[in-house]
């Protein structure tokens, strides 16, 4: 075989052992019924875990999706068998469904005690929406520390509790909003804010912010200024800057009314006038990453 035919032969072994590139999804968790507190467990708080229940044609098992797992793994399988899976990942692709369940996926074959280290991309395949019990209510518990990460046993040994305890310091306080859905106070260099996500597509929710910035409401109460918003998953996140020393009970009632607001600016379909068009533009070129 010539020179230039085994190139070729090498080229094409190339091409064939290249991995299919998965789609982007620019809303990943959509149709899922935690759609929002997934996006905010990736998206803005540190510790949190969530039980999920895998339909019986994968298991019908229990598995928990968390915020972060030690040394940046993808999942883990407890000593205990616990599968846990990170939703803080570096392992990034276009879908961050499929990213997921593909981790949670090799996870159930892992040993008891290891855990799955990042690596390349997955290729196209079950996304969260394909391997999750539909008729399963996840619900959201956002913790103080990575307690999550140790079974029972491992709560007892010193050193266990000293990799919690030294993970824990890089944690931002962050609480949710008593009674408001989705909403998640922080306290992040000596400041408090609160970030909301919202459950709407994101292009609804910029009309109608806009609406509101327009109309000077945007601000939750008195100091409690509307810094702006973030877009994550396809949803859009608020952020307002609270005044000094708020707590997140006393949220509850601002929030609400902000609730009140969004949900008749929703219901507004009429086009934009000149004076939100601005508002929108101004909301949009201002996106914080906070």
């Amino acid at each position: 075989m010539s020179k230039k035919n085994r190139q070729r032969r090498r080229d094409g072994d190339r091409k064939a052992a290249k991995k299919q590139q998965i789609p982007f999804v620019a809303r990943p968790f959509a149709g899922l019924p935690a759609e929002p507190d997934l996006v905010a467990m990736m998206q803005i708080i540190p510790a949190a875990s969530m039980t999920v229940r895998l339909d019986a044609d994968h298991g019908g098992q229990e598995v928990q999706l968390v915020t972060l797992l030690p040394e940046l793994a993808r999942s883990l399988k407890r000593a205990d068998g616990r599968v846990l899976v990170a939703m803080q990942s570096t392992v990034r692709s276009g879908d961050a469904s499929r990213d997921v369940a593909a981790a949670l996926l090799e996870a159930l074959d892992l040993e008891p005690g290891t855990g799955l280290a990042p690596s390349g991309l997955p290729e196209p395949g079950e996304r969260l929406q394909d391997i999750l019990d539909p008729d399963f209510t996840p619900s959201i518990d956002v913790r103080e520390s990575f307690d999550f990460w140790l079974t029972a046993e491992q709560a007892e040994e010193p050193e266990a509790l000293r990799i919690v305890e030294d993970a824990k310091e890089g944690i931002a306080p962050t609480v949710p909003v008593p009674g408001v859905e989705h909403a998640y106070w922080c306290r992040m260099n000596g400041k408090e804010f609160v970030r909301w996500v919202r459950g709407e597509d994101e292009d609804a929710f910029f009309n109608a912010f806009a609406r509101i910035h327009a109309a000077r409401e945007s601000d939750l109460e008195e100091g409690a200024r509307f810094l702006g918003a973030f877009r994550a998953c396809g949803l859009a996140i608020p952020v307002w800057e609270l005044v000094p020393g708020t707590e997140a009970e006393e949220l509850t009632e601002p929030m609400r009314a902000m609730a009140q607001r969004l949900e008749a600016a929703l219901a507004d379909d009429a086009p934009l006038d000149a004076e939100a068009r601005r508002a929108k533009a101004g909301i949009i070129s201002r996106q914080v990453n906070l």
